[in-house]
């Protein structure tokens, strides 16, 4: 078994700088000419690629492996006369030493270009790339950048909105100061990488298509989420109505925010309910059963609303904006009101699920598993 050891060099740097002609076969000869060139240009990345052939056909041979060791250049001013001058010298190596596999040997992306067309004359068993250790991390960045441009949806995601920054800044320093431009320009570059990053551009190119064939499927839940937005939006409103300038500071906002919530929440809640439940009525509709988890949704809401409002009326009631409650006509302190909410918030979501396994089928179903492991 012959293998044809091959240092390619597409440019023809070694054949101009050592002047000689390829191909150059045999060890005597390569080893010759690595010394060639080493003296015309020392810092030729060429002679460690004849090395590292010269190494790989060392190894082979101390393997008792028959090993061919041989450089080839490109001859030509144009890439694909380079290419053509490359296939005829492959060529005349196969006819001559008939190798069975060969092991290519590059130290550039160009070079590596040129294995396709060794591939179509002889079977390739490895690609052995050489990469200077004082240039690999200039060499592994250039590789890297020009996989970078070649990919089209990296390009348009980073250099568009990158560019589009660049040319707003000159325009907006002008106008601006320089602090409001760059947090502007910092904006406008954060909120186009999260409008990418997050797929939302995805997200609304569907959306019509969604939303047509929920209304041709007669889908519920199309117009129960447009309930839901506008209790949503109800919400939001009410709330903000509820909430009283208290000046400046953390405290003040935390008292505002709790006010806000205390009083949208409800509406919320009731606008997740809505969601949910037009879900839940497709579901039963469309199909013979129902999943566990659309039917613990509507559960899960109201117990979360319940818990989210004792807390937010809790932080009222210590800051005397909220009064006290009556349960029956008895007196409720903060604190026993927050454990009421809590704990209704617990049951509520234990019968949720409790409701959802029991009509999901799921409980039977392990029983059904249950008597089976028992029987002998």
């Amino acid at each position: 078994m012959t293998t044809l050891v091959l240092c390619v060099d597409r440019s023809n740097d070694i054949g101009r700088k050592a002047g000689l002609t390829t191909p150059v076969v045999g060890w005597e000869a390569v080893r010759s000419l690595v010394t060639d060139v080493g003296l015309a240009d020392p810092e030729d990345s060429n002679v460690n690629c004849i090395l590292e052939a010269l190494r790989v056909s060392r190894d082979l041979r101390d393997e008792q492996e028959d090993a061919v060791v041989a450089v080839v250049s490109g001859v030509s001013e144009t890439l694909t006369g380079a290419d053509r001058s490359l296939a005829a010298q492959i060529d005349r190596l196969v006819d001559e030493y008939d190798p069975e596999s060969a092991i290519v040997v590059v130290d550039s992306a160009g070079d590596e270009r040129v294995v396709p067309v060794i591939e179509s004359r002889l079977r390739v068993d490895s690609v052995d790339r050489v990469v200077v250790r004082q240039a690999h991390d200039i060499e592994s960045t250039y590789y890297l950048l020009k996989q970078f441009l070649a990919d089209e949806e990296l390009r348009s995601t980073v250099l568009v909105p990158l560019g589009a920054t660049l040319l707003l800044m000159p325009l907006l320093l002008t106008q601006f100061s320089p602090a409001i431009a760059l947090a502007g320009l910092a904006s406008l570059l954060g909120a186009a990488l999260l409008y990418k990053g997050l797929a939302i551009d995805q997200f609304l190119a569907e959306s019509p298509d969604r939303v047509r064939d929920a209304l041709y499927s007669g889908q519920v839940s199309i117009v129960t989420y447009v309930v839901g937005a506008g209790l949503t939006l109800v919400g939001a409103f009410l709330g903000a109505l509820e909430v009283t300038p208290r000046g400046t500071g953390t405290g003040a906002a935390l008292v505002s925010t709790m006010e806000f919530v205390y009083h949208a929440v409800p509406w919320l809640a009731l606008a997740a309910l809505t969601a949910s439940a037009g879900r839940l009525l497709d579901e039963l509709i469309g199909t013979d059963g129902v999943s566990r988890q659309y039917l613990n949704l509507p559960f899960g809401v109201v117990a979360l609303g319940l818990v989210v409002r004792g807390f937010a009326g809790w932080f009222l009631e210590r800051e005397g904006i909220l009064l006290g409650a009556e349960l029956f006509g008895w007196p409720v302190s903060a604190r026993q009101r927050l454990a009421l909410f809590i704990v209704s918030g617990i049951v509520v979501s234990v019968v949720g699920v409790r409701i959802a396994a029991t009509m999901s089928g799921e409980d039977g179903g392990d029983a059904e598993t249950r008597e089976e492991a028992v029987e002998p």
